[in-house]
């Protein structure tokens, strides 16, 4: 009972700092909703990056910025007279208790897989919901992260594989109708058709790789993001080194810059690098 009277002491703390904030800075009084997005959206992507260096004190500073917008979008609503931080609340806790039928109800669950599929459920009967199953994945998700949600949501209501290993036949049929598309935009560069044509195909072959990686509880943002960490710090290796020894890159063949390269890799698994 005393950590919860903390917690809700320092929450309130909060919600006087942005009261403060929000009469007295002018530049806070100056924001609006839509000034705030493209912050929002920012401070999401630097807590994705503690989370994936697993900086735990940052990712507890990150919150905390995520955190602040939730009570500043919540303060300009209940100025505007919409809505109010104690709604935001009730509505979470309300949409909670309606989707977990099985902690606050009698539903009973096999395990985690039904959870999911009841709450895709769940959210098609809320009066306020969305109507059909992929509306709930925003259009403005970066492509490869609405892929995943995309072939999740459809999982959730039986639209799957029967055997995981069956997506990698579609991997092949995908690559395959790809170089197709692409053979025939490489004899004619100038046929915008055909290149359009090989860019829908490539989009599938993404689309089918994000799939297998799904079924595998490989998550694609995060193991292309782990790829372009490693990518960054060998290839910056590859730079530094270079100018180390007065060259240029440019001026280097590519199996020279192959040899600093493996270099690199060699020092990765060292973990010197």
């Amino acid at each position: 009972m005393k950590n919860r009277e903390k917690e809700l002491k320092a929450f309130e703390r909060l919600l006087d700092v942005m009261d403060e904030l929000r009469e007295k800075c002018p530049w806070d009084r100056k924001q609006t909703m839509e000034s705030l997005r493209p912050q929002t959206i920012e401070e999401t992507y630097e807590l994705s990056d503690a989370i994936l260096h697993n900086d735990e004190h940052n990712v507890a500073k990150e919150l905390g910025d995520l955190l602040l917008h939730v009570v500043f979008y919540a303060k300009i609503g209940s100025e505007r007279g919409t809505f109010d931080i104690a709604q935001v609340m009730d509505l979470l806790c309300e949409k909670l208790i309606f989707r977990h039928p099985h902690v606050f109800g009698e539903t009973a669950v096999s395990g985690a897989e039904q959870v999911v599929q009841n709450w895709e459920q769940l959210k098609m009967k809320e009066k306020d919901g969305n109507k059909r199953i992929l509306s709930g994945v925003p259009e403005s998700l970066p492509p490869l992260l609405k892929a995943y949600r995309m072939q999740d949501k459809a999982r959730a209501v039986g639209f799957d594989w029967e055997e995981r290993g069956q997506v990698w036949d579609k991997v092949k049929e995908e690559l395959a109708e790809f170089h197709a598309e692409l053979d025939q935009t490489l004899s004619d560069p100038t046929d915008a058709q055909a290149r359009a044509k090989a860019e829908g195909e490539f989009g599938d072959v993404l689309f089918s790789i994000v799939n297998a990686g799904r079924l595998y509880d490989l998550n694609p943002d995060t193991a292309l993001e782990r790829t372009c960490a490693k990518f960054r710090r060998r290839f910056t290796y590859l730079e530094e080194h270079t100018i180390r020894q007065g060259r240029d890159l440019k001026d280097m063949t590519l199996a020279q810059m192959d040899e600093i390269w493996d270099e690199a890799k060699a020092l990765e698994k060292e973990g010197k690098l």
